[in-house]
């Protein structure tokens, strides 16, 4: 019954959805509009879940003294300093709210964002190597695409590599990403059709 009863509330639910969106009518849309709302208010409590949630894990953590409860303590006094000067204080422009999301949120962000290129620079090394048909194919596009935009690869070739570059761009990119984006939304469908008639089940806990 534990399994069932989410996967009836998921069928119902989507076949509704399903229908709706291909034979659109005023009271269906009614009823689509009231769904709208549970949802929002469902996505209110998930968040109480998920605040439950990460006190339950962290304060684990600490008692137990596991590796890395430090962090624990931090993420949890970060998220009660925060709220208390969100609920206290409000969020008025010029505020303490906003101070510290200008002032601590936005750098450490930038911080970690700028972690990324290392990142990005250690995997494209790994690509780049020809050890492969599609590997060389790859290093090939990338040193003509990265020399085409930059103004020293137009004078060395007197303007054919930005011209190459930007056909490179037009064409087989732009079709290479309409090729992954119709994969992933086929790929979406019948995820989303699977779900709706309980054949995938790992949502739920299942296998």
């Amino acid at each position: 019954m534990k399994m069932r009863g989410p996967i009836v509330v998921g069928f119902l639910t989507g076949a509704f959805l399903l229908v709706q969106f291909f034979v659109p009518h005023q009271s269906l849309k009614k009823i689509y509009e009231m769904l709208l709302d549970w949802g929002v208010v469902i996505g209110t409590f998930a968040i109480v879940l998920g605040l439950a949630s990460l006190f339950r894990v962290h304060i684990d953590r600490i008692r137990q003294r596991r590796r890395g409860y430090g962090y624990s303590f931090v993420t949890l006094a970060s998220f009660f300093v925060v709220a208390g000067i969100g609920l206290f204080k409000g969020m008025a422009p010029g505020g303490a709210f906003q101070w510290m999301f200008a002032w601590v949120q936005v750098p450490l962000d930038a911080t970690v964002f700028s972690l990324l290129a290392f990142f990005m620079a250690s995997a494209a090394y790994r690509s780049f190597r020809a050890r492969s048909t599609e590997a060389t194919i790859l290093l090939i596009a990338a040193v003509i695409v990265i020399l085409g935009r930059v103004p020293i690869g137009g004078e060395w070739t007197d303007g054919y590599l930005p011209r190459i570059t930007e056909w490179m761009m037009i064409y087989p990119a732009v079709g290479a990403k309409r090729g992954i984006i119709l994969g992933a939304s086929l790929g979406a469908i019948a995820m989303a059709l699977r779900i709706i008639l309980g054949i995938e089940r790992s949502h739920l806990g299942g296998e």
